[in-house]
């Protein structure tokens, strides 16, 4: 037989070949794969095929052979990722806010090179919610990749921060001078990626929307803070600081109807602690950053929910009541 042009790609070819073209539900006869590397300009004999099958085995490709009738059929049945995995990552990618239209695509068609076309064609699932938001800084990919080696090498980073003005242009703040911190942590929260850093000059813990970062870059100079981070759990951060407006952080007590238990283990989880008041009413003390977006949240779960302590906390969320009441008269 006439060896073709791409012989010494054979090998390549095949693997190509079984993955994007074979599945638990597909498979190639012999004549199949002969007939496909012949598109390729490549020619080999079915001895050798069945050479090629065994190494690719070798080099972790599960290929898997099944007689039925007078042919055997071949294909891949193991792989890195099975399709409920790849779907999974699909609609993370896709219902994910911070993430572009644009990369989104880029991802996902990645993501279709660890499965056949016939399962390929299962992940543009179109999951995400109608008319979803996606950030507009494809820059933050690059971004969240500087924080990550800043934070592993103990270096500070500095960066603009923006807001978008009623133009809709990005409108930086602090009179557009850079911003000095310590990186300590990334966490994702209310759909979007916040940077959690040590300010050295106001000697505090913040928090940056990541997407809302401006030419990043990595200092020479070490991280500081390292004292306020030694007990640090970024859960416990995100749960006290709603939507991640941080305030003062207090102990409330809420009242509220057994049937809304589950709402508050969703927020806070299963270590939070309910009393009994009577046969209907439970109390549980939080901790929390109070803030106008947490009480909010109080306030949105209706009249089966209530603060009743402390004292400060009642007052948050009475002085909040009247000037609502006042700007709604």
């Amino acid at each position: 037989m006439a060896r073709g042009t791409n012989q010494k790609f054979k090998l390549y070819h095949l693997k190509n070949i079984m993955v994007n073209k074979t599945d638990d539900t597909h498979a190639l006869t012999m004549p199949q794969i002969l007939a496909e590397l012949e598109k390729y300009e490549v020619s080999a004999e079915r001895k050798s095929i069945y050479t090629d099958l065994r190494d690719l085995e070798k080099l972790g490709v599960d290929i898997t052979s099944e007689q039925v009738g007078k042919y055997t059929y071949y294909s891949v049945c193991g792989r890195e990722f099975e399709l409920p995995e790849l779907k999974l990552l699909v609609d993370a990618i896709q219902s994910s806010k911070f993430i572009t239209l644009k990369k989104s695509n880029d991802l996902i068609k990645k993501l279709e090179g660890f499965c056949s076309k016939y399962e390929a064609s299962q992940l543009q699932r179109q999951v995400y919610v109608q008319d979803r938001i996606k950030t507009m800084n494809e820059s933050i990919y690059y971004s969240i990749d500087t924080i990550h080696v800043a934070i592993a090498e103990n270096k500070q980073i500095r960066f603009k921060y923006f807001q978008w003005n009623i133009k809709k242009e990005q409108e930086l703040r602090h009179n557009g001078k850079f911003i000095t911190v310590s990186p300590w942590a990334l966490s994702w929260d209310d759909e979007n990626y916040y940077l959690v850093a040590y300010d050295a000059e106001a000697d505090k813990i913040k928090h940056y929307r990541v997407d809302k970062m401006l030419k990043i870059d990595m200092l020479d100079d070490a991280r500081d803070g390292k004292d306020h981070f030694n007990q640090w759990n970024t859960a416990d951060y995100a749960k006290k600081n709603f939507a991640m407006f941080g305030g003062e952080e207090m102990d409330v007590t809420v009242e509220l109807e057994n049937n809304m238990c589950g709402v508050f283990i969703d927020r806070f989880g299963k270590d939070i602690n309910f009393i009994p008041v009577d046969d209907k009413h439970c109390r549980t003390r939080i901790n929390v950053a109070m803030s106008d977006h947490f009480l909010g949240w109080i306030f949105a779960l209706g009249d089966g929910v209530k603060i009743v302590g402390n004292a400060e906390a009642v007052k948050c969320a009475t002085d909040m009541i009247k000037r609502l009441t006042e700007q709604y008269k």
